[in-house]
């Protein structure tokens, strides 16, 4: 058997490079890295790194996915309960497609899409 020790990164694909670290770091507030040549960049979130690799024949996930999310693939980001109000009138602002709060009980989760359609979570503990 092999122990995992936890996770070092996961990867992202993005059509577009440059739009994609504006919106993870700019909006985000993820930290730039590291660039990998032409081909993507590494971004650090907390104690994790995210990879962009760059995929130019991607195609977006349909706007629909972020209201019936369950059981897609998918990245959750916990925030300050702050910053997830902040995200819920910054997506609104910036009309970032998103859907939520939704309420699991002990927690929240507001569901969004960043530009190339990847569907992403930001969860609130109470």
């Amino acid at each position: 058997m092999i122990r995992l020790k936890e996770l070092d990164h996961f990867g992202v694909e993005v059509s577009d490079i440059e739009r994609a670290r504006r919106f993870y770091c700019d909006l985000l507030g993820v930290a730039f890295l590291q660039s990998l040549a032409s081909h993507g960049l590494v971004l650090r979130c907390g104690e994790r790194n995210v990879a962009l690799h760059l995929n130019p024949r991607m195609r977006p996930a349909p706007v629909e996915i972020i209201e019936n999310p369950l059981g897609k693939a998918h990245h959750a980001f916990r925030v300050s309960p702050e910053d997830f109000d902040n995200a819920l009138e910054s997506f609104a602002r910036g009309g970032v497609p998103s859907h939520g709060p939704v309420d699991w009980g002990d927690h929240d989760c507001l569901y969004f899409l960043d530009p190339d359609g990847n569907l992403l979570e930001l969860v609130r503990h109470r």
